[in-house]
């Protein structure tokens, strides 16, 4: 079971968080103070134990469910030590993301989470909209979005360096994503990706 010993919820613009703080327990209880106010609106929070750490085996697990809610299931990260970490579940649909539809996945995934239990330490559960700096995990993505300014850092150096910022041009022989820095074009591989964000524009 899952106690609720708080929530809020505050906007920013562009992007959507829903944000609990749950905690194992046989009770469930809910706290009555709420507050709304600009800002980004910080996500749904689990204290459970992780079992697995595998962003791919998390995705299958969580994105059947995200789909036939009628959603675009974005991604899923995971970040933090080994004290205490953070699970992001990015959401998306034609009309936009508001708060209410972050709940409403919310309340779902908790439910996976306490009858699967796939996590090994603490760790505060997020869903949200992408926003304007829409994170990129499928490879797809780099297709969807060519055209658009992208930030790229690699697990593994290319050249010298990890970090790009450039034009993205889409994906090359079914593996490189190519990204045009200052004019001069780079491919990189996509299994060596570990973070990619469209820049927003205003």
């Amino acid at each position: 079971m899952i106690k609720v010993i708080g929530n809020f919820v505050d906007f920013f613009g562009t992007q959507a968080h829903y944000k609990i703080h749950w905690l194992s327990t046989i009770k469930c209880q809910k706290a009555s103070s709420q507050s709304v106010k600009r800002g980004p609106l910080r996500a749904f929070f689990i204290g459970l134990i992780l079992r697995s750490n595998n962003v791919k085996d998390l995705s299958e697990l969580f994105e059947p469910v995200v789909e036939a809610m009628g959603y675009e299931f974005v991604g899923v990260e995971f970040t933090g030590g080994s004290g205490h970490g953070t699970l992001c579940i990015y959401i998306d649909r034609e009309q936009g993301v508001d708060i209410d539809d972050c709940a409403s996945i919310s309340h779902q995934i908790s439910a996976i989470l306490d009858v699967e239990e796939p996590i090994q330490q603490a760790f505060d559960l997020q869903v949200s909209s992408p926003g304007i700096n829409r994170p990129l995990f499928k490879l797809s993505d780099y297709d969807r979005f060519a055209g658009e300014t992208i930030k790229i850092k690699l697990d593994v150096a290319l050249v010298g360096r990890k970090n790009f910022k450039g034009i993205l041009k889409g994906v090359v022989q079914s593996k490189l994503v190519q990204v045009d820095v200052d004019g001069e074009n780079f491919e990189l591989p996509f299994l060596d990706i570990g973070k990619a964000t469209l820049v927003g524009r205003f």
